[in-house]
């Protein structure tokens, strides 16, 4: 895929979905009791594709994933997790969010991939900070 596609991609999963070309219930193992994806409608490869203009788009994704986790009744919202893979880490080229609880729960595994200090795992505030300090996530 190229550096930065905004476009429908018409082999992307995540595309496919948001075009209601496929099924939008994906059961896999979770990383927490609670984990959901929230995904963009245009088509952004990763979160190191982001830029100062994708702040609204991030913060909403943000605001949708705590919803979805309150709609789902976790009362907790201080031990949750929001945030993107970094790549190499991303399983599917298209900007997903994932949104996990409760994250004092999650095992070794869910941890590496979505804990704090985790090379594979950016959270939301952390994108946020990057794109307001440097205009780009580098």
């Amino acid at each position: 895929m190229a550096a930065q596609n905004t476009d429908d991609n018409d082999e992307c999963p995540f595309c496919l979905i948001v075009q209601s070309q496929n099924a939008s219930e994906i059961l896999m193992i979770p990383g927490a009791g609670h984990h959901y994806l929230v995904i963009t409608k245009t088509h952004i490869n990763n979160c190191k594709m982001l830029r100062s203009e994708h702040i609204p788009t991030v913060e909403r994704m943000a605001e949708m994933g705590r919803n979805i986790l309150e709609k789902n009744k976790v009362r907790d919202m201080t031990d949750i997790r929001l945030g993107f893979h970094v790549p190499p880490f991303s399983s599917v080229p298209h900007l997903h969010l994932h949104a996990l609880a409760p994250a004092s729960k999650m095992n070794e595994s869910s941890q590496r991939r979505y804990g704090p200090g985790s090379a594979w795992f950016i959270t939301v505030e952390e994108a946020l900070s990057q794109l307001r300090a440097r205009g780009r996530i580098k």
